[in-house]
């Protein structure tokens, strides 16, 4: 399988030869090419919408929604937009009236009921009675969190928790919510894979809730400037080595109208997260870590009562522990369940019966599981995606509960499933370097069955295309392999010299380089090459989906690692006889920010153009959970502090800078740039600094047209 990957790279990298130039080659602009572009959709690679009932597949459009056979991929009409509205009896102006079917779901496998709505409501029809048999009761507000058993809805109001449940009486679950006092929300900034605030129990009757308390977290002074006088709008932000915010759980029982509180004791610098229900809907199951993150418990909890009732695991580390995925319970047998970690130096599968007994690792090897998908009922097995093909690749299998696996889908690449209820099918969305969109459906009620439903083509065709390679260099530490994106002109000619920018991240988290289309290029990489540039992406060490060594090697000293890795890639660059080294140019946002002036500062002679975004200066003004994590505080760590911090190294810039960032960004707040650009005149040294007004950490809709192009214009006025 390895030189088969190995034969795939050096075939990606040195067959693939520029495409001569017609009358008929277009070239791309922002609006086709970014998110916020007015004609980026139609540069999309051809899509279909796709969703279960049951075991049966159907496909929701805008206006119709058809069934389709598995098997065969025939598709039958089940109804339409006019039907769904007929039925209702509704026009414009009805509570349900529905404007498209593309957010239909089926959450009845065995019944004839989809379930649609609206900004103002939600209803169930059922299609074979032509007639609608349920509405909620909230009109007008946003529905956070609908049981399909009980048909109870929790949602937040005037910072109220409310339940509404099947019949329509509404339930009021706090008294004392505000901006200090948070319920139903997700907590911890986020962090440990926390999404949401609100937990059903399997059989509808109770709901698991956060409630942070964070009345003693200091506020951070962000600033409204569109009205006709700025209003203070303060953001709750505890900073690291600061106080942090108080957090526990509620348990809300709809049969008896009351609420308990998990005795998980004193919550003071302590983390609640993945919070998991036992089949029967009597237990709640969370992780429970310190604030350290070096110490996590897996505690169960009397649903009815609050108690404490085992500690089920206990995982230590003398770096990090982070929780990510709750407990998932055998839909066969209520007495087992299935447990994520990273102890073993990689992220697997672990079985363990209910008292806390690991019984079997599931899955074993240098890779990482990415996600759990789902369960195959009939044959006892879990779903995953994985890569342990390749780290690039993600592929699909099938885990039995003695660990033996077997690989679902057939083509090397990036994948993505929908599992059915019963886990008899499942969607496969996949791309490849070359391919943009294929989807297939897979039976795995005998034999493994694939049916062809899309291969989407080219969006990109009759445009100038860029060269997409990729390959491998050797990390700072000389043994490890890093993979890298190579983006190069249409027209790439290797006797000339190009201006070349690294684009970097280089965070946990994320990774840059994958085997999917284009090797998951950025498409203003695109747009850079067709300007005439060379782009070169790296994940160094730290990034994601390599293994706790690989991510954890950054520990306590954020930046320094990557940094170095990051060079090892400049001397790569540096070997490419078409490369222009006096020319090279750094680029990044975020973390990626923190990286472009780290790489500017350190390396001042190598570096002539950079323009970071959002960037971190200095840890100590960023959020408890992510900046603990990785540095410890600044009272435990002043060294790490010290040494990553980019205020004192203000004085070491040399290259053009622009720095830029969304005004009112509440993840990395202004206080770092605005910071690090007094540093800069008191060091005398000149970076540039744009900042967008009313924008966050990330500029949304039509701005990010005019960010990249300012980012664009930034490097031809001064690497080009």
């Amino acid at each position: 399988m390895m030189t088969k990957i190995k034969n795939l790279l050096v075939a990606l990298t040195l067959i693939i030869l520029p495409i001569p130039m017609t009358a008929q080659d277009k070239l791309f602009t922002l609006e086709d090419l970014n998110f916020g572009g007015t004609n980026y959709h139609n540069m999309q690679p051809k899509n279909m919408w796709l969703t279960w009932w049951g075991d049966q597949l159907i496909q929701t459009d805008v206006e119709e929604c058809h069934t389709i056979d598995a098997k065969t991929g025939k598709k039958t009409l089940l109804f339409t937009l006019d039907d769904i509205n007929k039925w209702a009896d509704s026009d414009e102006e009805d509570n349900r009236y529905v404007r498209h079917l593309m957010n239909a779901t089926f959450p009845y496998p065995d019944k004839p009921l989809v379930q649609l709505g609206n900004r103002k409501a939600v209803i169930l029809v059922d299609f074979k009675q032509k007639k609608v048999v349920w509405q909620d009761s909230i009109s007008g507000q946003t529905a956070n969190d609908w049981n399909a058993q009980s048909r109870a809805t929790a949602y937040v109001e005037d910072h109220q928790l409310f339940v509404v449940d099947g019949e329509g009486k509404k339930h009021k679950l706090s008294t004392d919510g505000s901006r200090e006092i948070v319920y139903g929300q997700s907590v911890h900034r986020n962090e440990f894979g926390i999404e949401k605030g609100t937990f059903w129990s399997p059989d509808g009757q109770r709901l698991a809730f956060y409630r942070m308390d964070q009345s003693m977290v200091a506020d951070y002074p962000q600033v409204d400037i569109f009205p006709r006088e700025a209003t203070y709008e303060p953001d709750k932000y505890p900073m690291a080595g600061m106080t942090s915010h108080k957090v526990t759980v509620g348990v809300y029982d709809l049969t008896t109208n009351k609420t308990i509180y998990l005795q998980a004791g004193d919550p003071t610098d302590r983390y609640f997260t993945n919070i998991a229900w036992s089949p029967d809907s009597k237990t709640v199951y969370m992780f429970e870590l310190n604030r350290d993150q070096n110490d996590c418990r897996l505690v169960s909890y009397n649903a009815e009562t609050g108690e404490r009732i085992a500690e089920l695991y206990r995982e230590t580390s003398p770096k990090y522990v982070e929780p990510l995925n709750p407990i998932l319970f055998l839909p066969w047998d209520d007495t087992k369940f299935l447990m994520q970690s990273q102890r073993d130096g990689y992220n697997h599968l672990y079985l363990y019966n209910k008292d806390g007994e690991c019984l079997r690792q599931l899955t074993s090897g240098p890779w990482v599981v990415m996600e759990v998908i789902g369960f195959n009922k009939h044959q006892k097995s879990v779903i995953i995606k994985a890569n342990r093909e390749h780290p690039l690749y993600h592929g699909l299998y099938s885990v039995n509960m003695t660990g033996k696996m077997q690989r679902l889908d057939t083509t090397d690449g990036v994948h993505s499933a929908t599992l059915s209820p019963s886990g008899n099918y499942l969607i496969d969305r996949f791309s490849t370097p070359t391919k943009p969109r294929m989807i297939d459906v897979v039976d795995l009620t005998k034999k493994v069955q694939h049916t062809n439903l899309l291969e989407a083509d080219d969006p990109w065709q009759g445009y100038q295309q860029p060269i997409f390679e990729s390959g491998t260099i050797k990390a700072a530490d000389g043994q490890t392999d890093l993979y890298y994106r190579l983006v190069k002109p249409h027209d790439f000619d290797p006797s000339k010299k190009y201006p070349t920018v690294v684009y970097v991240y280089g965070g946990p988290h994320a990774n840059n380089v994958q085997a999917s289309w284009h090797w998951a290029s950025r498409t203003w990489e695109t747009y850079m090459a067709q300007k005439g540039y060379i782009l070169f992406i790296l994940d160094n060490r730290g990034s994601q989906y390599r293994g706790r060594d690989f991510e954890q090697a950054t520990f306590r000293q954020l930046g320094q690692i990557e940094m170095q890795d990051q060079m090892k890639g400049v001397n790569y660059l540096r070997s490419l006889p078409y490369v222009d080294m006096n020319r090279l140019g750094v680029h990044g946002w975020s973390f990626g920010g923190f990286m472009t002036i780290s790489l500017m500062t350190n390396y001042p002679n190598v570096f002539k153009v950079g323009v970071a975004g959002g960037p971190v200066i200095d840890w100590k003004w960023y959020e408890v959970m992510y900046g603990e994590r990785y540095m410890d505080t600044p009272q435990t760590n002043p060294d790490g502090y010290e040494k990553t911090s980019l205020i004192n190294k203000a004085d070491r810039l040399k290259g053009k800078l622009q720095i830029i960032t969304g005004y009112n960004d509440n993840t990395v707040v202004p206080q770092h740039c605005l910071s690090f650009l007094d540093a800069c005149i008191k060091a005398g040294t000149q970076p540039d600094f744009f900042a967008y007004p009313g924008e966050e950490h990330n500029m949304r809709g039509h701005a990010s047209v005019h960010l990249h192009e300012r980012i664009t214009q930034y490097f031809e006025d001064y690497l080009k």
